[in-house]
């Protein structure tokens, strides 16, 4: 399953940090922002996603997360 979020995360730096953090939850997962979209889109691709967990990661950084629909 492949699941797109809006965020926003402007900087490669903090998308390095946040993709890290998320890989620690979902260790089998492909992860990826593509900050050059006006959206700040981050792609997670894995077996089990929970956007729960993925929203309340971002914001426990201070950082916007929505379901891109």
């Amino acid at each position: 399953m492949i699941e797109v979020f809006k965020t926003n995360v402007h900087e490669v730096e903090q998308s390095i940090l946040i993709v890290g953090k998320l890989l620690e939850d979902f260790p089998n997962s492909a992860i990826n922002f593509d900050l050059e979209d006006c959206d700040k889109i981050l792609r997670i691709h894995g077996a089990s996603i929970s956007h729960k967990k993925i929203i309340e990661l971002l914001d426990s950084y201070g950082y916007h997360c929505e379901v891109l629909l």
